[in-house]
């Protein structure tokens, strides 16, 4: 079973040719910087380094800027994973386990650091623009931390700036394909949407 600590995002643009005058970069920023919180309903796709379909799954997502996430995956099997600030907890239902890291430990140059972090983008990623494609127009981030478990992060927003779909390669040649629908730009949390208690009998295990 794939974890989903190991996620988030979309492959359509691997081969992408590079137009001119694409403005994803602009999008992005714009993005970050008029976007406090944002809740959205996920459907994602985990592809093997052959293409195949390795897994598909479904949910919801929510982030608070900065460093506050939250993502609920509902099918195929339940797992959630929060953000609090200071931790990442990681929590499967069927197995009753909780993980729990740091949270710049657990998140470094990884798509939650793109979208929910404190810092600029330029700290962590090099950007390159990808072009217009399907109406959509492609950034590719890449992260700066060699070691990051990330190859690259590609974005692409709709004409409007509107983040709609990312694809994101890891260092198994996998690529996590994640499109967003009802994405709703700061929308009211409640306070207490991004604290986690372990449930009562689950297993706790801390890195």
């Amino acid at each position: 079973m794939n974890h989903p600590k190991h996620l988030f995002l979309c492959c359509l643009l691997i081969l992408l040719p590079t137009i001119a005058g694409a403005s994803a970069t602009e999008s992005l920023k714009n993005f970050i910087h008029e976007t406090k919180t944002v809740s959205a309903t996920f459907a994602q796709t985990l592809l093997d380094k052959n293409g195949r379909t390795i897994q598909e799954s479904s949910g919801t997502m929510q982030f608070e800027r900065p460093r506050k996430f939250r993502w609920i995956y509902e099918k195929p099997y339940e797992q959630l994973i929060v953000g609090d600030g200071e931790r990442v907890w990681f929590y499967d239902a069927d197995l009753n386990q909780v993980t729990v890291r740091q949270f710049d430990i657990a998140i470094g140059s990884s798509p939650a650091a793109l979208l929910a972090g404190d810092s600029a983008i330029e700290d962590n990623f090099e950007l390159t623009e990808l072009g217009q494609q399907n109406e959509l127009e492609w950034l590719e981030a890449i992260p700066k931390n060699k070691e990051s478990t990330f190859e690259f992060i590609q974005l692409g927003f709709t004409l409007d700036g509107t983040l709609e779909v990312m694809a994101l390669r890891d260092s198994f040649g996998q690529t996590t394909l994640l499109s967003f629908t009802d994405l709703n730009k700061n929308p009211v949390l409640p306070a207490d949407f991004f604290t986690f208690t372990p449930p009562e009998n689950a297993d706790v295990i801390s890195d």
